[in-house]
């Protein structure tokens, strides 16, 4: 087997490393890993300058240079084929040896997101039921912190950014245990393709809760359009006018009163934690460093394994960028799509990545025909839309796909419907990434909407139907030229050609004599009942034919944001509430 061997001859975009004085491996090296499969396999670390280091991985083998200031060292193996084969991973200088045990070839998958894809398996519904099936020795499991976010793209990972508080800081094989403690989406989908493909499978949970959709985006893609650009400014502005004597006072005070208190217990030093400083403040008021900020936590937990080749991604996100005021910015929500699903592939050598964005979750309080036009006013349904047209903007249909989530509802911010969500992404993924003909997933779109006799023609490319193929259709919503949405009845037409029934709707409302568009599922947590081919995994996405923006979109940078969005709702909120009365009152 020949390997590929490549000197670094100086330290990419590092921050907070010093010239190495010891031997060390890039911290997402752990035992009990899975490297990727069919793809070169290059592991790197840092060592004293000029020291020649030996890497060995099973009967691999290859030698490095230590070089540049900071002694960065790495070695390229050729791809593997899968091997579920436990194998030694070795790393030599001198006398120095790191020795990594059980290592795995398959395929990694990277968990990225909020906190809605954090969420642990043991806050959701049948957990204990789905633990109690973990003994998956060729499935593997790590997490990144939070507060490991970074205004700088970071180039190692520590002890303290990886699994919680668990003093066991390598890569987990997974057991019950180990499961109820993983991100569920994240168990969910790696237990069914590791069964199905019967290869390990490395699961990396790197989601950040609260995080806004900019700090998930690679910083270097916000300078490829004008509007991602002016939000990078202001972000760079703020960081160089920040007061980091101010911002240290209470962290400061508040470490010294911890730190009092614990050594009148008798905490030892060595034990106590360590003091506040600008380098290690972590905080949402510290410009880009917030996990609102731009590129924040990609730095710190996803683009700081850069280099290590991955199968895909599987992201879950939107709840922070959906509240109602100031963060809604849809338009902005689309490049910020494109761009990060970009970033991924560039940053990852790997420009046909596989990536599965599931949409916004639907908690909070459902819709029903009582409320329907009021909560029809929804932030939400305009960020879903942007993640859908997000990841089309990308033009790769082939590895990406948006998987609905809205019709797994309960009324609550962290919703427990996951094993739904992480089912959905393995079925997309066995089917269209592994090539898995038999497993069932499919999307539909809409082909066109047709003003007619005071109704809308909805035609679309798959059949769309209920999934006890009996009730009414739902969800649908009305209007005309005022853009006054209204709920609407929806009634499939009837044709004899068995291949294209149910692939047309008809949708209309007495109060909308003259429509021009409709919306379906339209809400945080929308009515909604139409599923591709009839298939209750397969909702048909939320859509509209209208083009009305949400309110007027102002930037982060706008002063007056705040105040300009607090008028456009309230205006907005009241045309909802008026819309919902006047249909009480036709009878509707």
């Amino acid at each position: 087997m020949s390997v590929r061997i490549k000197f670094i001859f100086s330290l990419l975009g590092g921050q907070g490393l010093v010239a190495a004085d010891a031997l060390k491996v890039h911290g997402i090296f752990r035992s009990n890993m899975v490297l990727q499969r069919d793809k070169p396999i290059t592991i790197w670390g840092w060592a004293p300058a000029g020291s020649e280091v030996k890497v060995s991985l099973g009967e691999l083998s290859a030698n490095g240079k230590a070089e540049g200031e900071k002694g960065r060292w790495q070695v390229t193996f050729d791809s593997q084929p899968a091997n579920p084969r436990g194998q030694e991973l070795v790393v030599k200088v001198g006398a120095a040896v790191i020795r990594m045990k059980n290592i795995l070839i398959g395929d990694i998958w990277v968990m990225n997101g909020q906190s809605n894809m954090a969420f642990a398996l043991k806050a959701v519904y049948q957990n204990t039921f789905e633990a109690a099936q973990a003994h998956l020795p060729l499935m593997r499991h790590i997490r990144i912190n939070s507060y490991a976010e970074s205004e700088h793209v970071e180039t190692d990972l520590e002890e303290k950014d990886l699994n919680g508080i668990d003093p066991d800081k390598n890569w987990k094989v997974v057991t019950p245990e180990v499961a109820m403690n993983m991100g569920a989406i994240g168990y969910f989908f790696g237990s069914r393709v590791q069964r199905a493909l019967q290869i390990p499978i490395g699961i990396i949970d790197n989601s950040r809760g609260g995080a806004s959709m900019e700090s998930l985006v690679p910083r270097h893609k916000f300078k490829e359009h004008p509007m991602a650009a002016e939000y990078l400014a202001w972000v760079e502005k703020r960081q160089a006018e920040f007061d980091w004597d101010a911002a240290l006072q209470k962290p400061v005070a508040k470490w010294e009163k911890t730190v009092s208190d614990q050594r009148k217990k008798g905490v030892a030093e060595d034990k106590l934690p360590p003091k506040p400083t600008r380098e290690n403040l972590r905080s949402w008021s510290v410009p880009g460093r917030s996990p609102s900020d731009a590129a924040s936590c990609y730095n710190g937990m996803f683009g700081v394994f850069k280099g290590l080749n991955i199968k895909g991604v599987a992201f879950h996100q939107g709840f922070n960028n959906a509240m109602m005021n100031p963060s809604c910015k849809p338009k902005l929500y689309r490049i910020l799509m494109k761009l990060m699903v970009d970033g991924w592939r560039e940053d990852f050598n790997d420009p046909q990545l596989p990536v599965a964005i599931i949409g916004l979750c639907a908690g909070g309080k459902a819709q029903t025909r009582l409320n329907f036009e009021e909560l029809g006013f929804s932030t939400a349904a305009y960020i879903r839309e942007s993640q859908r047209l997000g990841l089309a903007d990308v033009k790769d249909v082939a590895n990406t796909a948006f998987i609905p989530s809205y019709d797994q509802k309960i009324p609550q911010l962290h919703t427990k419907k996951k094993k739904e969500l992480g089912l959905r992404s393995a079925r997309w993924a066995l089917k269209t990434v592994y090539g898995m003909d038999n497993i069932v997933w499919d999307t539909a779109n809409l082909l066109s909407a047709t003003p007619a006799d005071g109704k809308i023609l909805l035609t679309f490319d798959k059949p769309v139907l209920p999934d006890d193929f009996g009730s009414e259709l739902e969800g649908f919503s009305i209007a005309g030229e005022s853009g006054v949405h209204y709920l609407a009845h929806a009634v499939p037409v009837q044709v004899r050609d068995k291949k294209e029934r149910n692939k047309q709707i008809l949708v209309s409302s007495p109060l909308v004599k003259e429509p021009v568009s409709v919306r379906y599922a339209w809400a945080r947590a929308p009515m909604g009942n139409l599923k591709v081919n009839g298939i209750p995994w397969q909702p048909l996405h939320s859509f509209r034919t209208d083009a009305i923006d949400f309110t007027p979109e102002v930037a982060h940078q706008d002063p007056d944001g705040k105040t300009k969005n607090s008028e456009a709702i309230k205006a907005l909120k009241t045309q909802a509430a008026e819309a919902l009365k006047a249909r009480n009152e036709q009878g509707g």
